[in-house]
């Protein structure tokens, strides 16, 4: 046991510490004041949305970009509430400046945000795709940031930042915590050019990419993974024209999880997905963090038992302490939210369990999201 222990602490030593070094190999990208040329046709899936519709269309309307180069398309997926009405009394109210369509999702498969963005794309007049989400607020420079990119770059397809909305809970305090270690993850693989994480929130590819890549199709069985599985399939056919956008002035901000339930059944539909994964590597990080927290948990029983030894426990503890605390410290630093490191200590102590109790549940169990049920 504790030859097994030395090496998957080793591998997981050297895997973050290789997500440390590709965070720093992706150097901040700063707008610059150039003519707009991009035109972007902005996709916003959503159901049930009334009560943060209001502030995203808030910030829509505060975009600094040139209002005749984006539209945007609201795809309405069966509301319930009022969502449809909001948008609608927010187009009518002098908006006219600003491009909307308002549609209703055309159901196919059993991923109804996938068929909700390919709905969108067979009407999009424009040659970026941007997605987001119905509960994010977007920054005033969001879509220069991007356009002054694919200005000076070659690419087909742009990951760009996400985090939650720093709250004095530590529920919310424990969500921003894991939110800045997938972004850690996701910057680091972009940096050490294996990418395998991007978030749907914000997430910019080319138009004609998406249609030659036949969009999602082959992963329709999983209800999410709008993201990474179209990621998966840029990556294999673009493998050079795909990047981060590490830019302070492109950085979504969304809300956390309300409740422990809610945050649960979030992790467990975000769980489901990872059997269908085909990127290896991405397969081989999950498997290693998710070994690495069942290891802390077992050697803990096991030395409370007498049958380990208590000091390489802790030894292995402070190893993935420090890793850890390093990549996320990074993190929060660039998102200007390293004030939440401070419930570090003991978001760190509860991880471990609370990542095998997903993960157990995931294996078992169906989930609720938006009010509807989804089979494993």
């Amino acid at each position: 046991m504790i030859l097994i222990s030395i090496l998957l602490t080793s591998t997981y030593l050297l895997l973050i510490g290789s997500f440390v070094y590709g965070f720093d190999k992706i150097k901040r990208f700063k707008r610059h004041d150039i003519p707009a040329k991009t035109k972007f046709s902005i996709v916003i899936p959503f159901r049930n949305e009334a009560k943060n519709l209001p502030k995203l269309l808030t910030s829509i309307a505060a975009l600094k970009y040139p209002k005749q180069l984006f539209e945007i398309i609201f795809v309405d997926d069966a509301s319930e509430d009022t969502s449809v009405e909001l948008i609608m009394e927010f187009m009518n109210a002098g908006r006219n400046d600003i491009q909307f369509q308002l549609i209703s999702n055309k159901r196919k498969t059993n991923a109804p945000k996938k068929d909700a963005i390919t709905t969108a794309i067979s009407i999009a007049k424009y040659e970026w795709i941007i997605t987001t989400d119905a509960d994010c607020i977007l920054p005033k420079y969001w879509l220069d940031s991007f356009d002054t990119y694919i200005q000076n770059s070659n690419t087909v397809s742009i990951a760009a930042p996400v985090t939650y909305f720093y709250e004095n809970t530590f529920l919310n305090q424990f969500q921003l915590l894991d939110m800045l270690s997938l972004q850690g993850a996701t910057i680091g693989g972009f940096g050490i050019k294996t990418p395998f994480l991007c978030n749907g929130a914000n997430f910019a590819y080319n138009k004609q990419v998406f249609i030659e890549l036949n969009g999602f199709e082959g992963n329709t069985d999983m209800a999410s993974g709008d993201d990474v599985f179209l990621l998966e399939k840029i990556v294999k056919a673009y493998p050079k024209q795909i990047h981060y956008l590490k830019c302070k002035e492109a950085i979504v901000v969304t809300r956390s999880q309300p409740f422990w339930h809610e945050l649960i059944s979030q992790r467990v539909r975000w769980a489901a997905k990872t059997s269908a994964y085909n990127n290896m590597f991405g397969k081989f990080t999950g498997l290693v963090v998710l070994m690495m927290n069942g290891l802390i948990i077992a050697t803990l029983v096991l030395a409370l038992f007498g049958v380990f030894n208590f000091k390489i426990w802790f030894y292995i503890l402070i190893i993935k302490f420090n890793i850890d605390f390093y990549l996320i410290y990074k993190t929060a630093v660039f998102f200007n939210q390293a004030n939440v490191l401070r419930t570090f200590a003991f978001g760190f102590i509860i991880y471990p369990f609370f990542s095998i109790y997903v993960a157990f549940i995931s294996v078992f169990s169906s989930y609720k999201w938006k009010g509807r049920n989804f089979e494993k």
